[in-house]
C-alpha cells in the first residue's frame, strides 16, 4: 500500500491541478466580457468622454426581494441578463419622475434593433398607490417596489441630490456601473444615448438580447 504522507501529497496535487483548470475555464468565458470594457473604458480615442459617471468599484444587484404590481415577488438578481436603464421614485410619480419614465423609455426606443437589448426599470420606493393612468405607459416596463433600505445600500446619488434625481446603468452581470447627471433633460439625454450606444457596441461579442433560461 502506498504511504500515507503520498496519498495526502497526490490528493494536494490533484486539488491544485483542479483549481487551476476552473481557474481556466472561468477565464476563458470571461475573456469577451474583459475584453469589451476594457476597449470602452481603456482603449478608447482620445477625447472621448462619458455623460454618465462612471461607478468604480462597480457595485452588484443586491440579493434582495421585489414586489410586482400585481404582487408577485421576486429576487432583484432575476433582472440580471439584460442591461438595465433604472429610476427610482415613489408611487405617486411626480412631475420629474414621470419625465425620467418618458425619457427611459424614448432612450430604448432609439436604440432601434439594440433595444431588445436593454430593459427600462422603474424602482418604486414607497408603498403608495401608482396611478392607474400611468400603466399604459409601463407596459414594456418592468415595475418594482423595492424597500429604500435596499436602494440606499446599492444605489447613491451625487452629492447634494437625492436617488430619485439619476437614472442608473446596470450591465447584463448586475452591476451598476454608470450614474447618469441628475435631473436629465432633452438635451442630457442625446448625450446620454451615445454612452448607451458605447456599452452596447462594446458589449455585442457577448451580450444577446433576452435572459438566459436559468436566470
Amino acid at each position: 500500500m502506498p504511504a500515507p504522507e503520498r496519498v495526502m501529497a497526490a490528493d494536494a496535487q490533484r486539488s491544485r491541478n483542479g483549481r487551476w483548470k476552473m481557474l481556466a475555464v472561468f477565464l476563458v468565458c470571461a475573456a469577451p466580457v474583459l475584453a469589451s470594457y476594457f476597449t470602452y473604458y481603456v482603449v478608447r480615442p482620445e477625447g472621448r468622454r462619458n455623460f454618465g459617471e462612471l461607478i468604480e468599484p462597480q457595485r452588484p444587484l443586491p440579493d434582495q426581494p421585489g414586489v410586482s404590481l400585481s404582487g408577485q415577488a421576486g429576487p432583484l438578481t432575476a433582472l440580471k441578463g439584460q442591461w438595465l436603464l433604472l429610476s427610482v421614485a415613489g408611487g405617486a410619480c411626480d412631475e420629474a419622475c414621470s419625465r425620467h419614465l418618458y425619457l427611459q423609455r424614448q432612450l430604448r426606443e432609439s436604440l432601434g434593433k439594440d433595444k431588445d437589448r436593454l430593459d427600462w426599470v422603474w424602482l418604486v420606493s414607497d408603498t403608495d398607490a401608482v396611478n392607474d393612468k400611468l400603466l399604459p405607459a409601463l407596459k414594456d416596463a418592468t415595475v418594482l417596489r423595492v424597500a429604500p433600505g435596499v436602494l440606499s445600500a446599492w444605489l447613491a446619488p451625487a452629492s447634494g441630490h437625492q436617488l430619485a434625481e439619476h437614472l442608473y446603468l446596470v450591465d447584463p452581470m448586475g452591476n451598476w456601473m454608470l450614474r447618469f447627471p441628475a435631473e436629465l433633460d432633452i438635451a442630457g439625454a442625446s448625450k446620454a444615448k451615445r454612452d448607451l450606444e458605447r456599452v452596447l457596441r462594446a458589449s455585442a461579442s457577448w451580450d444577446q438580447p433576452g435572459r438566459p433560461a436559468a436566470q
